[in-house]
């Protein structure tokens, strides 16, 4: 399976700790957070992955090359910042396998199995298929509305009080044909989640939720950041990869 990462953005809220870094290559444990996406998703069964880039694209492409472990990688660049869902439009023309393709954040971490997500996603014939988290009532995230077999009733649900929600974890799968119709092309700036989402939800592209307790961890936000080290020890080899790199 081939897997957009989208990994543009500008990082703005951790630049006084990685000042000379685009945020997706934060250092974690002497090794940049987007490795340990690949890592984790190329056990899962992706095989090819296309950087969306804008932000010191050098960075990363200059890091990670065109073969990283097992995985095939590829870039996607922006020339202005296009948002995640203009970065997404833009890295969709160069997938070349058919069938449904995984979309991650590049500052997320969710553990997700991806055979069971697949799985859910074709026995329902989505269009979009959201991995979701479940997580005590917060402000931080908006509740997805999750009805019977599965299927997302609400992009925005609100949160009564008390209880667990369904939250977005930042993974997708995603139909190419779900694209069909739609009035932004490649080159437009949007945002995936507040623009791209909600108008093919409302063109009744049928959006399914996977949930999953696997650990999550947002680096957005510098508290998270500092969090990473602990909650990805286990996914650290004896010997990082890069030892100059022991921020976090």
């Amino acid at each position: 399976m081939e897997a957009i990462i989208l990994a543009g953005g500008l990082g703005t809220r951790l630049r006084h700790l990685i000042p000379d870094l685009p945020k997706p290559m934060a250092p974690i444990r002497g090794r940049p957070f987007l490795e340990y996406l690949l890592d984790y998703w190329i056990t899962q069964g992706v095989t090819r992955v296309i950087f969306s880039v804008g932000y010191k694209a050098q960075a990363i492409q200059s890091h990670f090359g065109h073969c990283y472990n097992i995985g095939d990688l590829d870039y996607s660049v922006e020339e202005v910042p296009l948002g995640t869902g203009g970065g997404l439009l833009l890295a969709i023309d160069r997938l070349r396998q058919p069938g449904p393709f995984l979309v991650l954040n590049g500052d997320t971490f969710f553990e997700v199995e991806l055979a069971g997500m697949v799985q859910l996603h074709r026995e329902h014939s989505a269009a979009v298929t959201m991995a979701l988290l479940e997580v005590p009532r917060n402000g931080r995230y908006q509740a997805i509305g999750l009805g019977a077999g599965a299927t997302i009733t609400s992009l925005a649900s609100r949160q009564a009080p008390g209880g667990t929600y369904a939250v977005n974890g930042g993974v997708y799968l995603i139909e190419k044909s779900a694209m069909d119709g739609i009035s932004w092309r490649p080159g437009d700036k949007l945002s995936l989640e507040e623009e791209l989402f909600p108008a093919l939800f409302e063109a009744n592209r049928l959006f399914c939720g996977y949930v999953s307790s696997g650990r999550f961890i947002d680096i957005g936000v510098p508290e998270d950041y500092h969090a990473a080290s602990a909650l990805l020890r286990s996914h650290t080899p004896d010997e990082p990869t890069d030892p100059s790199l022991h921020l976090a």
